[in-house]
C-alpha cells in the first residue's frame, strides 16, 4: 500500500493542478463578476499561480520519490494544456470581450493560445532534445506572461484590442518555434556560476513586480526570452 501511495503522489498533485486550471477557466469567463468575494479575473490569476506551484511540485515529488511513469508524463501534459493553455486563453478572450471598440469576432483569436500550447506539448513529448532545455517558450511561461499582460491592460484600459491580438499571435508562436532554445528555470544546485541566468530572472521578477505589480510578470517573461536568445559560450545550464 505504501508503494502504491508513493507511486501515485506525483499524479495526485498533477490532477490537483488540472482541477485548479478548470476552476481558473470558470473564473476567467466570469471576468469582472465577483466569485468568493473577488473579481473573476483576479481569482483566475490566483488559480493559475496555484496550478503552477503544483506543476513544480509534481516533478519534484516524482524525483524525490523515484515515481516516474509514462502515465505521469501524459497527465502532466494534459494538465499543462488546461492550466497554462486553455485558462490563459479564456482570460485573454474575456479581456478582449470587455474591451471597448473590440470587433465581436476578434476575441476568438485568443483560442490560438491553447492551440499553440497543445502543439508545443505534443512536440515536447516526442522530442528527446528537450530534456535540459526547451525549443520554444515553455507553456507555463506563456501563462505567466498573460497574467502580467492582462493585469497591465485591465489597469490601463487604453490598449488597443488590435495590439493585444497581435501579441497573441507573437507570444503563442514563440511556443511553436524550434529556432529559439530556452533554458530551463529549474535549479539543479545553488551555484551562481551554473545558474546566473536563473538568478537574473528571479531578480527581474522581484524588482518588476515590486515596481509594477502583476504587470511586471510580462516584463519578466520578456527578459527570459531575450536572455535565451543571447548566445553564451558555455551554455545556460
Amino acid at each position: 500500500m505504501k508503494l502504491s501511495v508513493t507511486q501515485h503522489t506525483p499524479n495526485a498533485i498533477t490532477c490537483t493542478s488540472l482541477f485548479l486550471g478548470c476552476m481558473a477557466i470558470v473564473a476567467a469567463l466570469s471576468f469582472d463578476e465577483t466569485i468568493f468575494g473577488i473579481e473573476g479575473y483576479k481569482l483566475a490569476y490566483i488559480l493559475i499561480a496555484l496550478a503552477a506551484i503544483c506543476d513544480f511540485c509534481d516533478g519534484a515529488a516524482a524525483r524525490m520519490l523515484h515515481a516516474y511513469s509514462a502515465l505521469g508524463k501524459e497527465l502532466d501534459s494534459l494538465s499543462d494544456l488546461v492550466s497554462f493553455g486553455v485558462a490563459p486563453g479564456m482570460l485573454v478572450y474575456s479581456m478582449l470581450s470587455h474591451t471597448d471598440g473590440c470587433p465581436q469576432w476578434l476575441p476568438f483569436i485568443a483560442f490560438y493560445i491553447p492551440v499553440a500550447g497543445e502543439l508545443r506539448l505534443a512536440r515536447f513529448n516526442i522530442d528527446n532534445r528537450q530534456s535540459t532545455s526547451f525549443l520554444g517558450m515553455p507553456i507555463p511561461a506563456n501563462a505567466i506572461f498573460w497574467i502580467g499582460y492582462t493585469a497591465f491592460a485591465i489597469k490601463n484600459g487604453e490598449i488597443s484590442p488590435w495590439i493585444s491580438a497581435a501579441l497573441v499571435i507573437i507570444v503563442a508562436s514563440l511556443m511553436l518555434t524550434s529556432v529559439l532554445k530556452m533554458f530551463s528555470l529549474k535549479f539543479k544546485n545553488a551555484s551562481v556560476a551554473d545558474n546566473y541566468m536563473r538568478y537574473i530572472i528571479i531578480a527581474t521578477a522581484i524588482i518588476s513586480v515590486a515596481l509594477a505589480g502583476l504587470s511586471g510578470l510580462a516584463l519578466t517573461i520578456a527578459v527570459y526570452v531575450i536572455l535565451s536568445a543571447i548566445p553564451t559560450k558555455g551554455g545556460k545550464g
